[in-house]
Protein backbone atom coordinates (compact mmCIF):
# COMPACT_ATOMS: atom_id res chain seq x y z
CA UNK A 1 0.00 0.00 0.00
CA UNK A 2 1.28 3.55 -0.69
CA UNK A 3 2.39 5.42 2.62
CA UNK A 4 1.86 9.26 1.93
CA UNK A 5 -0.37 10.26 -1.03
CA UNK A 6 -0.53 15.03 -1.61
CA UNK A 7 -3.96 15.32 -2.38
CA UNK A 8 -3.37 17.86 -5.63
CA UNK A 9 -6.75 19.67 -5.02
CA UNK A 10 -9.30 20.80 -2.82
CA UNK A 11 -12.79 21.28 -1.39
CA UNK A 12 -15.08 18.61 -0.74
CA UNK A 13 -12.86 15.64 -2.88
CA UNK A 14 -9.80 16.53 -1.01
CA UNK A 15 -11.71 15.66 2.29
CA UNK A 16 -13.39 12.38 0.48
CA UNK A 17 -9.97 11.82 -0.63
CA UNK A 18 -8.38 11.93 2.88
CA UNK A 19 -10.85 10.35 4.58
CA UNK A 20 -10.16 7.58 2.43
CA UNK A 21 -6.62 7.49 3.09
CA UNK A 22 -7.10 7.42 6.76
CA UNK A 23 -9.50 4.54 6.26
CA UNK A 24 -5.93 2.44 4.94
CA UNK A 25 -3.65 3.92 7.19
CA UNK A 26 -2.14 6.05 4.73
CA UNK A 27 -1.20 9.79 5.62
CA UNK A 28 -2.60 12.58 3.41
CA UNK A 29 -0.95 15.99 2.68
CA UNK A 30 -3.39 18.93 1.26
CA UNK A 31 -2.14 22.01 -0.27
CA UNK A 32 -4.03 25.01 0.12
CA UNK A 33 -3.96 28.54 -1.73
CA UNK A 34 -4.16 31.77 -0.46
CA UNK A 35 -7.65 31.72 -0.56
CA UNK A 36 -8.16 28.39 1.00
CA UNK A 37 -6.21 28.85 4.72
CA UNK A 38 -8.89 28.18 6.34
CA UNK A 39 -10.43 25.66 4.24
CA UNK A 40 -12.09 22.12 5.77
CA UNK A 41 -9.34 20.18 3.79
CA UNK A 42 -6.50 21.63 5.48
CA UNK A 43 -7.42 20.61 8.30
CA UNK A 44 -8.44 17.01 7.95
CA UNK A 45 -5.20 15.75 6.43
CA UNK A 46 -1.55 14.94 8.28
CA UNK A 47 0.14 17.86 6.86
CA UNK A 48 -1.14 20.72 4.74
CA UNK A 49 1.40 22.90 2.27
CA UNK A 50 0.82 26.56 1.33
CA UNK A 51 1.28 26.61 -3.09
CA UNK A 52 0.37 30.00 -4.39
CA UNK A 53 -1.77 32.64 -4.70
CA UNK A 54 -5.65 32.53 -4.90
CA UNK A 55 -5.96 32.46 -8.74
CA UNK A 56 -5.90 28.52 -9.57
CA UNK A 57 -3.53 29.15 -12.29
CA UNK A 58 -1.08 30.21 -9.83
CA UNK A 59 -1.96 27.51 -7.04
CA UNK A 60 -3.89 24.68 -7.82
CA UNK A 61 -2.88 24.14 -11.53
CA UNK A 62 1.41 24.70 -11.17
CA UNK A 63 2.39 21.26 -11.59
CA UNK A 64 5.95 22.42 -10.29
CA UNK A 65 4.24 23.72 -6.81
CA UNK A 66 2.46 20.71 -6.53
CA UNK A 67 5.82 18.66 -7.06
CA UNK A 68 7.71 20.54 -4.63
CA UNK A 69 4.94 19.83 -2.37
CA UNK A 70 5.21 16.38 -2.82
CA UNK A 71 8.68 16.29 -2.22
CA UNK A 72 8.78 18.62 0.90
CA UNK A 73 6.88 16.38 2.64
CA UNK A 74 8.24 13.05 1.52
CA UNK A 75 4.87 11.83 -0.23
CA UNK A 76 5.72 8.99 -2.73
CA UNK A 77 1.93 9.06 -4.82
CA UNK A 78 -0.52 12.34 -5.94
CA UNK A 79 -4.30 11.67 -6.36
CA UNK A 80 -5.15 14.84 -8.51
CA UNK A 81 -8.99 14.32 -7.73
CA UNK A 82 -11.53 15.71 -10.08
CA UNK A 83 -10.65 19.31 -11.85
CA UNK A 84 -8.27 21.10 -11.89
CA UNK A 85 -5.04 18.72 -13.19
CA UNK A 86 -6.99 15.85 -12.96
CA UNK A 87 -7.34 14.70 -16.57
CA UNK A 88 -4.02 16.49 -17.79
CA UNK A 89 -1.36 13.50 -19.30
CA UNK A 90 0.90 16.65 -19.07
CA UNK A 91 0.99 16.28 -15.40
CA UNK A 92 0.55 12.73 -14.83
CA UNK A 93 4.13 12.58 -16.92
CA UNK A 94 5.40 14.78 -14.52
CA UNK A 95 4.43 12.74 -11.40
CA UNK A 96 5.90 9.81 -12.96
CA UNK A 97 9.07 11.55 -14.10
CA UNK A 98 9.31 12.72 -10.39
CA UNK A 99 9.47 8.97 -9.19
CA UNK A 100 6.02 9.21 -7.97
CA UNK A 101 2.49 7.06 -8.22
CA UNK A 102 -0.29 8.88 -10.08
CA UNK A 103 -3.26 7.94 -8.29
CA UNK A 104 -5.03 7.25 -11.82
CA UNK A 105 -4.86 5.83 -15.40
CA UNK A 106 -1.57 6.43 -17.19
CA UNK A 107 -0.79 9.49 -19.10
CA UNK A 108 -1.16 7.93 -22.17
CA UNK A 109 -5.05 7.20 -21.67
CA UNK A 110 -5.72 9.96 -20.46
CA UNK A 111 -3.72 12.01 -23.52
CA UNK A 112 -6.66 10.27 -25.94
CA UNK A 113 -9.45 10.12 -24.28
CA UNK A 114 -9.04 13.98 -23.61
CA UNK A 115 -9.00 14.43 -27.03
CA UNK A 116 -12.30 13.93 -28.28
CA UNK A 117 -11.62 13.20 -32.55
CA UNK A 118 -8.79 10.65 -30.88
CA UNK A 119 -11.13 9.22 -28.61
CA UNK A 120 -13.85 8.63 -31.45
CA UNK A 121 -11.47 6.54 -33.66
CA UNK A 122 -10.37 4.58 -30.25
CA UNK A 123 -14.13 4.12 -29.60
CA UNK A 124 -14.68 3.19 -33.34
CA UNK A 125 -12.03 0.74 -33.07
CA UNK A 126 -13.42 -1.07 -29.98
CA UNK A 127 -17.29 -1.76 -31.20
CA UNK A 128 -18.56 1.50 -29.50
CA UNK A 129 -21.29 3.32 -30.87
CA UNK A 130 -21.01 6.62 -31.96
CA UNK A 131 -23.44 9.41 -33.37
CA UNK A 132 -22.63 10.68 -36.80
CA UNK A 133 -19.67 13.32 -36.40
CA UNK A 134 -17.07 15.23 -38.90
CA UNK A 135 -13.61 16.37 -38.33
CA UNK A 136 -13.46 19.96 -40.39
CA UNK A 137 -11.14 22.72 -40.65
CA UNK A 138 -13.33 25.24 -41.23
CA UNK A 139 -16.46 27.03 -42.42
CA UNK A 140 -16.42 25.49 -45.95
CA UNK A 141 -15.97 22.07 -44.81
CA UNK A 142 -18.73 22.58 -42.25
CA UNK A 143 -21.40 23.20 -44.36
CA UNK A 144 -20.78 20.31 -46.40
CA UNK A 145 -20.69 18.14 -43.64
CA UNK A 146 -24.07 19.42 -42.28
CA UNK A 147 -25.88 18.32 -45.35
CA UNK A 148 -24.60 14.69 -44.35
CA UNK A 149 -24.97 15.00 -40.79
CA UNK A 150 -28.11 16.81 -40.78
CA UNK A 151 -29.57 19.76 -38.10
CA UNK A 152 -29.70 20.40 -35.41
CA UNK A 153 -26.01 19.70 -34.71
CA UNK A 154 -23.43 20.38 -32.36
CA UNK A 155 -20.25 21.99 -32.98
CA UNK A 156 -17.69 20.69 -30.19
CA UNK A 157 -14.19 21.62 -29.10
CA UNK A 158 -11.86 18.59 -29.86
CA UNK A 159 -10.37 19.42 -26.12
CA UNK A 160 -13.48 20.51 -25.01
CA UNK A 161 -15.41 19.76 -21.50
CA UNK A 162 -17.84 21.28 -18.98
CA UNK A 163 -19.95 23.12 -22.38
CA UNK A 164 -16.76 24.99 -23.12
CA UNK A 165 -16.33 25.27 -27.02
CA UNK A 166 -19.75 23.64 -27.69
CA UNK A 167 -22.39 25.26 -29.36
CA UNK A 168 -25.86 24.24 -30.46
CA UNK A 169 -26.70 24.86 -34.84
CA UNK A 170 -30.30 24.43 -35.78
CA UNK A 171 -29.87 26.24 -39.17
CA UNK A 172 -27.02 25.93 -41.68
CA UNK A 173 -26.98 29.63 -42.21
CA UNK A 174 -25.63 29.92 -38.03
CA UNK A 175 -22.88 27.60 -38.49
CA UNK A 176 -20.21 29.42 -39.70
CA UNK A 177 -21.02 31.85 -36.71
CA UNK A 178 -21.16 29.23 -34.63
CA UNK A 179 -17.59 27.53 -35.62
CA UNK A 180 -15.85 30.86 -35.08
CA UNK A 181 -16.95 31.39 -31.99
CA UNK A 182 -16.92 27.83 -30.75
CA UNK A 183 -13.01 28.04 -31.80
CA UNK A 184 -12.22 31.39 -30.00
CA UNK A 185 -13.63 29.68 -26.70
CA UNK A 186 -12.09 26.45 -27.12
CA UNK A 187 -8.65 28.58 -27.82
CA UNK A 188 -9.13 31.04 -25.02
CA UNK A 189 -9.99 27.54 -22.49
CA UNK A 190 -8.20 25.12 -23.66
CA UNK A 191 -5.36 26.50 -26.39
CA UNK A 192 -7.01 24.33 -28.76
CA UNK A 193 -8.68 25.98 -30.89
CA UNK A 194 -9.82 22.21 -33.58
CA UNK A 195 -13.70 22.13 -33.40
CA UNK A 196 -15.94 18.89 -34.76
CA UNK A 197 -19.35 18.47 -36.23
CA UNK A 198 -21.75 15.82 -34.47
CA UNK A 199 -25.55 14.96 -34.54
CA UNK A 200 -26.95 16.84 -32.02
CA UNK A 201 -29.51 14.37 -30.08
CA UNK A 202 -32.23 16.11 -28.77
CA UNK A 203 -34.27 15.13 -25.49
CA UNK A 204 -31.27 13.00 -24.92
CA UNK A 205 -30.33 11.42 -21.67
CA UNK A 206 -26.89 11.29 -20.10
CA UNK A 207 -26.22 7.62 -19.06
CA UNK A 208 -22.42 6.81 -18.05
CA UNK A 209 -20.50 3.85 -16.84
CA UNK A 210 -18.21 3.49 -14.18
CA UNK A 211 -15.54 1.21 -14.84
CA UNK A 212 -12.69 -0.13 -12.21
CA UNK A 213 -9.55 -1.53 -14.08
CA UNK A 214 -6.34 -2.53 -12.79
CA UNK A 215 -2.41 -2.84 -14.05
CA UNK A 216 -3.06 -6.43 -14.35
CA UNK A 217 -5.30 -6.59 -17.15
CA UNK A 218 -8.67 -6.51 -15.26
CA UNK A 219 -11.27 -4.34 -16.05
CA UNK A 220 -15.11 -4.56 -14.75
CA UNK A 221 -18.17 -2.21 -14.39
CA UNK A 222 -20.10 -1.26 -11.49
CA UNK A 223 -23.31 0.11 -13.43
CA UNK A 224 -24.70 2.99 -14.83
CA UNK A 225 -25.14 6.34 -12.99
CA UNK A 226 -27.89 9.00 -14.74
CA UNK A 227 -27.19 12.67 -14.93
CA UNK A 228 -29.57 13.86 -17.32
CA UNK A 229 -30.31 16.88 -15.49
CA UNK A 230 -28.15 19.38 -16.03
CA UNK A 231 -27.82 23.43 -16.25
CA UNK A 232 -24.82 24.39 -18.48
CA UNK A 233 -24.30 21.03 -19.62
CA UNK A 234 -22.85 20.56 -16.41
CA UNK A 235 -25.11 17.55 -13.87
CA UNK A 236 -26.92 19.12 -10.64
CA UNK A 237 -28.54 15.56 -10.01
CA UNK A 238 -27.70 12.04 -10.57
CA UNK A 239 -29.09 9.08 -9.49
CA UNK A 240 -28.37 4.78 -10.16
CA UNK A 241 -30.01 2.62 -11.73
CA UNK A 242 -31.20 4.74 -14.72
CA UNK A 243 -35.13 4.32 -14.51
CA UNK A 244 -34.83 4.30 -18.56
CA UNK A 245 -32.93 1.58 -19.52
CA UNK A 246 -34.00 -2.11 -19.46
CA UNK A 247 -31.47 -5.16 -19.40
CA UNK A 248 -30.50 -4.85 -23.56
CA UNK A 249 -29.48 -1.43 -23.39
CA UNK A 250 -27.13 -1.89 -19.66
CA UNK A 251 -25.73 -4.96 -21.61
CA UNK A 252 -24.75 -2.55 -24.44
CA UNK A 253 -23.47 0.26 -22.39
CA UNK A 254 -21.20 -1.77 -20.07
CA UNK A 255 -20.06 -3.99 -22.73
CA UNK A 256 -19.24 -0.81 -24.61
CA UNK A 257 -17.51 0.48 -21.65
CA UNK A 258 -15.31 -2.70 -20.74
CA UNK A 259 -14.59 -2.65 -24.83
CA UNK A 260 -13.25 0.60 -24.53
CA UNK A 261 -11.13 1.23 -21.53
CA UNK A 262 -9.25 -2.27 -22.45
CA UNK A 263 -9.05 -0.88 -26.03
CA UNK A 264 -7.21 2.11 -24.49
CA UNK A 265 -5.43 0.14 -22.34
CA UNK A 266 -6.58 1.90 -19.07
CA UNK A 267 -6.34 1.23 -15.41
CA UNK A 268 -7.66 2.88 -12.14
CA UNK A 269 -11.46 4.48 -11.95
CA UNK A 270 -12.82 6.28 -15.30
CA UNK A 271 -16.45 6.88 -16.32
CA UNK A 272 -18.03 6.53 -20.23
CA UNK A 273 -19.99 8.38 -20.97
CA UNK A 274 -23.27 8.18 -23.55
CA UNK A 275 -26.41 10.21 -25.03
CA UNK A 276 -29.61 7.72 -24.94
CA UNK A 277 -32.00 8.82 -28.02
CA UNK A 278 -36.06 8.82 -27.53
CA UNK A 279 -35.72 5.73 -29.93
CA UNK A 280 -33.69 3.96 -27.56
CA UNK A 281 -30.52 4.00 -29.57
CA UNK A 282 -26.86 5.06 -27.04
CA UNK A 283 -24.15 6.91 -28.87
CA UNK A 284 -20.31 7.47 -27.34
CA UNK A 285 -19.75 10.80 -25.60
CA UNK A 286 -16.41 10.82 -23.90
CA UNK A 287 -14.86 9.30 -21.57
CA UNK A 288 -13.89 10.76 -18.05
CA UNK A 289 -10.68 9.77 -16.71
CA UNK A 290 -10.98 10.39 -13.36
CA UNK A 291 -13.14 9.97 -10.32
CA UNK A 292 -16.48 11.56 -10.76
CA UNK A 293 -18.28 14.31 -9.13
CA UNK A 294 -21.06 11.47 -8.89
CA UNK A 295 -19.28 8.30 -7.25
CA UNK A 296 -21.50 8.54 -3.93
CA UNK A 297 -24.17 7.19 -5.97
CA UNK A 298 -22.72 3.88 -7.33
CA UNK A 299 -20.72 3.39 -3.86
CA UNK A 300 -24.32 3.25 -2.27
CA UNK A 301 -25.95 0.80 -4.64
CA UNK A 302 -22.04 -1.26 -5.08
CA UNK A 303 -21.11 -1.05 -1.26
CA UNK A 304 -17.53 -0.49 -2.95
CA UNK A 305 -15.54 2.48 -1.89
CA UNK A 306 -14.12 3.78 -5.01
CA UNK A 307 -11.32 6.09 -3.76
CA UNK A 308 -9.95 3.16 -1.66
CA UNK A 309 -9.73 0.79 -5.07
CA UNK A 310 -7.68 3.98 -6.59
CA UNK A 311 -5.67 3.50 -3.87
CA UNK A 312 -5.06 0.33 -4.18
CA UNK A 313 -5.04 -0.17 -7.89
CA UNK A 314 -2.52 2.67 -8.10
CA UNK A 315 -0.24 0.62 -5.48
CA UNK A 316 -0.32 -2.61 -7.89
CA UNK A 317 -2.74 -4.89 -6.48
CA UNK A 318 -5.75 -6.56 -8.50
CA UNK A 319 -8.75 -5.44 -8.58
CA UNK A 320 -10.02 -8.79 -6.01
CA UNK A 321 -12.94 -8.67 -7.87
CA UNK A 322 -14.97 -10.47 -10.88
CA UNK A 323 -17.76 -9.31 -12.94
CA UNK A 324 -20.34 -11.39 -10.92
CA UNK A 325 -18.71 -10.06 -7.77
CA UNK A 326 -20.56 -6.65 -7.84
CA UNK A 327 -23.93 -6.50 -7.03
CA UNK A 328 -26.58 -3.75 -6.99
CA UNK A 329 -29.52 -3.15 -4.40
CA UNK A 330 -31.82 -0.55 -4.24
CA UNK A 331 -31.63 2.90 -5.50
CA UNK A 332 -29.49 6.29 -4.87
CA UNK A 333 -29.58 9.62 -5.90
CA UNK A 334 -26.84 12.61 -5.54
CA UNK A 335 -27.81 16.59 -5.67
CA UNK A 336 -25.20 19.14 -5.95
CA UNK A 337 -25.28 21.76 -3.62
CA UNK A 338 -24.08 25.21 -5.18
CA UNK A 339 -23.74 28.23 -3.87
CA UNK A 340 -25.68 30.07 -6.62
CA UNK A 341 -28.78 32.00 -7.32
CA UNK A 342 -31.30 29.37 -9.52
CA UNK A 343 -33.59 32.24 -9.93
CA UNK A 344 -30.96 34.92 -11.81
CA UNK A 345 -29.90 32.27 -14.21
CA UNK A 346 -27.56 29.98 -11.40
CA UNK A 347 -25.32 33.09 -11.09
CA UNK A 348 -22.76 32.62 -8.38
CA UNK A 349 -23.38 33.89 -4.53
CA UNK A 350 -20.21 33.52 -2.53
CA UNK A 351 -21.03 34.63 1.19
CA UNK A 352 -19.54 34.01 4.58
CA UNK A 353 -21.28 30.50 6.01
CA UNK A 354 -22.72 31.53 8.54
CA UNK A 355 -24.93 28.45 10.07
CA UNK A 356 -24.61 25.03 8.48
CA UNK A 357 -26.66 22.36 9.98
CA UNK A 358 -26.32 18.92 8.07
CA UNK A 359 -28.69 16.06 7.60
CA UNK A 360 -29.37 13.26 9.75
CA UNK A 361 -30.74 9.79 9.39
CA UNK A 362 -30.23 6.93 7.73
CA UNK A 363 -28.94 6.19 4.55
CA UNK A 364 -27.99 9.81 4.12
CA UNK A 365 -24.72 10.91 3.24
CA UNK A 366 -23.53 14.89 2.89
CA UNK A 367 -19.70 15.30 1.25
CA UNK A 368 -18.27 18.93 1.91
CA UNK A 369 -15.65 20.85 2.35
CA UNK A 370 -17.40 23.92 3.93
CA UNK A 371 -17.79 24.68 7.89
CA UNK A 372 -19.06 27.37 9.43
CA UNK A 373 -17.12 30.45 9.55
CA UNK A 374 -15.48 29.90 6.21
CA UNK A 375 -16.19 32.17 3.18
CA UNK A 376 -16.70 30.60 -0.22
CA UNK A 377 -13.72 32.42 -2.37
CA UNK A 378 -14.69 33.74 -5.45
CA UNK A 379 -11.86 31.86 -7.18
CA UNK A 380 -13.05 28.07 -7.82
CA UNK A 381 -15.95 26.26 -8.77
CA UNK A 382 -19.21 27.15 -6.97
CA UNK A 383 -20.05 23.61 -5.85
CA UNK A 384 -20.61 23.38 -1.70
CA UNK A 385 -21.65 19.92 -1.27
CA UNK A 386 -22.74 17.03 -2.77
CA UNK A 387 -26.27 15.19 -0.71
CA UNK A 388 -26.64 11.92 -1.72
CA UNK A 389 -29.13 9.19 -0.09
CA UNK A 390 -30.08 5.27 -0.58
CA UNK A 391 -33.27 3.87 -0.94
CA UNK A 392 -34.79 0.42 -1.24
CA UNK A 393 -36.33 1.73 -4.70
CA UNK A 394 -36.29 4.53 -6.44
CA UNK A 395 -39.31 6.54 -4.65
CA UNK A 396 -38.06 5.60 -1.35
CA UNK A 397 -34.81 7.13 -2.46
CA UNK A 398 -36.46 10.62 -3.58
CA UNK A 399 -38.99 10.97 -0.61
CA UNK A 400 -35.18 10.29 1.56
CA UNK A 401 -33.75 13.52 -0.55
CA UNK A 402 -36.66 16.11 -0.26
CA UNK A 403 -36.44 15.62 3.22
CA UNK A 404 -32.61 15.59 3.38
CA UNK A 405 -32.60 18.68 1.85
CA UNK A 406 -35.57 20.56 4.08
CA UNK A 407 -32.91 19.16 7.01
CA UNK A 408 -29.83 21.05 6.07
CA UNK A 409 -29.45 24.68 7.18
CA UNK A 410 -27.16 26.35 5.02
CA UNK A 411 -27.14 30.34 6.46
CA UNK A 412 -25.16 33.15 4.02
CA UNK A 413 -24.94 31.98 0.54
CA UNK A 414 -27.73 32.09 -2.03
CA UNK A 415 -27.50 28.10 -2.43
CA UNK A 416 -29.46 25.74 -4.93
CA UNK A 417 -31.20 23.60 -2.03
CA UNK A 418 -34.77 25.55 -2.99
CA UNK A 419 -34.79 24.87 -6.62
CA UNK A 420 -33.35 21.22 -5.82
CA UNK A 421 -36.21 20.56 -3.85
CA UNK A 422 -38.95 21.93 -6.54
CA UNK A 423 -37.12 19.87 -9.22
CA UNK A 424 -37.31 16.34 -7.17
CA UNK A 425 -41.15 17.17 -6.34
CA UNK A 426 -42.20 17.68 -9.99
CA UNK A 427 -44.23 15.06 -11.85
CA UNK A 428 -41.58 14.87 -14.36
CA UNK A 429 -39.17 13.53 -11.67
CA UNK A 430 -41.63 11.55 -10.12
CA UNK A 431 -42.66 9.39 -13.14
CA UNK A 432 -38.77 9.28 -14.07
CA UNK A 433 -38.68 11.60 -17.37
CA UNK A 434 -35.88 12.84 -17.01
CA UNK A 435 -33.62 14.42 -19.79
CA UNK A 436 -31.24 17.17 -20.61
CA UNK A 437 -33.91 19.55 -21.57
CA UNK A 438 -35.54 19.12 -17.85
CA UNK A 439 -35.01 22.59 -16.78
CA UNK A 440 -35.86 24.09 -19.82
CA UNK A 441 -39.20 22.33 -19.77
CA UNK A 442 -40.24 22.06 -16.11
CA UNK A 443 -38.39 24.74 -14.02
CA UNK A 444 -37.27 27.83 -16.44
CA UNK A 445 -39.62 30.24 -14.56
CA UNK A 446 -38.40 28.97 -11.14
CA UNK A 447 -38.55 31.97 -8.93
CA UNK A 448 -38.98 30.05 -5.55
CA UNK A 449 -41.51 30.07 -2.77
CA UNK A 450 -42.14 32.48 -0.28
CA UNK A 451 -45.08 30.57 1.49
CA UNK A 452 -42.82 29.76 4.53
CA UNK A 453 -42.29 33.87 5.30
CA UNK A 454 -43.98 34.21 8.26
CA UNK A 455 -41.93 30.68 10.00
CA UNK A 456 -38.69 32.31 8.69
CA UNK A 457 -39.28 35.34 10.62
CA UNK A 458 -39.83 33.95 13.45
CA UNK A 459 -36.38 31.53 13.03
CA UNK A 460 -34.96 35.12 11.75
CA UNK A 461 -35.59 36.95 15.13
CA UNK A 462 -35.24 34.18 17.50
CA UNK A 463 -31.76 34.18 15.86
CA UNK A 464 -30.80 38.11 16.18
CA UNK A 465 -32.03 38.20 19.59
CA UNK A 466 -29.59 35.71 20.50
CA UNK A 467 -26.80 36.28 18.44
CA UNK A 468 -26.63 40.25 18.55
CA UNK A 469 -24.27 42.06 21.40
CA UNK A 470 -26.13 43.67 24.04
CA UNK A 471 -25.00 46.92 22.87
CA UNK A 472 -26.30 46.79 19.54
CA UNK A 473 -26.21 49.03 16.55
CA UNK A 474 -29.22 50.36 15.77
CA UNK A 475 -32.13 47.94 14.31
CA UNK A 476 -31.59 47.81 10.56
CA UNK A 477 -35.44 46.17 10.48
CA UNK A 478 -37.16 49.94 10.38
CA UNK A 479 -35.02 51.32 7.87
CA UNK A 480 -35.18 47.90 5.25
CA UNK A 481 -37.01 48.68 2.37
CA UNK A 482 -37.77 44.81 1.54
CA UNK A 483 -38.98 42.40 3.90
CA UNK A 484 -36.23 39.96 2.77
CA UNK A 485 -33.36 42.63 4.50
CA UNK A 486 -34.62 42.59 7.81
CA UNK A 487 -34.26 38.98 8.13
CA UNK A 488 -30.76 39.44 7.21
CA UNK A 489 -29.57 36.33 5.98
CA UNK A 490 -32.83 34.08 6.90
CA UNK A 491 -34.95 32.69 4.11
CA UNK A 492 -37.70 29.53 3.67
CA UNK A 493 -36.08 26.80 2.37
CA UNK A 494 -38.17 26.99 -0.85
CA UNK A 495 -37.72 30.61 -1.18
CA UNK A 496 -35.86 32.02 -4.57
CA UNK A 497 -32.01 31.90 -2.59
CA UNK A 498 -32.80 28.40 -1.35
CA UNK A 499 -31.80 29.07 2.43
Amino acid sequence: MLRRVLIANRGEIAVRIARACRELGVESVAVYSDADRAALHTQVTDQAVHIGAAAAAESYLRIDALLEAAAQTGCDSVHPGYGFLAENAAFARAVDQAGLVFIGPPAEAIEIMGDKLRARDVAASAGVPLSPSASIRGADEALAAAETIGTPLLVKAAAGGGGKGMRIVRDRDQLPSAIESAMSEARSAFGDDRVYLERYVEGARHIEVQVLADQHGNVIHLGERECSIQRRHQKIIEESPSSAIDDAQRRTLTDASIALAREVGYSNAGTVEFLLDGNGDVFFLEMNTRLQVEHPITEWVTGIDLVQAQLRIAAGEPLGLQQQDVARRGHAIECRIYAEDAANQFAPSPALIERLRVPQGPWVRFDSGIREGFTIPLDYDPMLAKLSVWGADREAARRRMVEALRQLVLLGPTSTVGFLIDALETKAFESGDTTTAFIDLHLSEWRGDDRELPLAAIAAAIFEATTRPTAAAPSTASAASTPWQALGSWRPLSASNGK
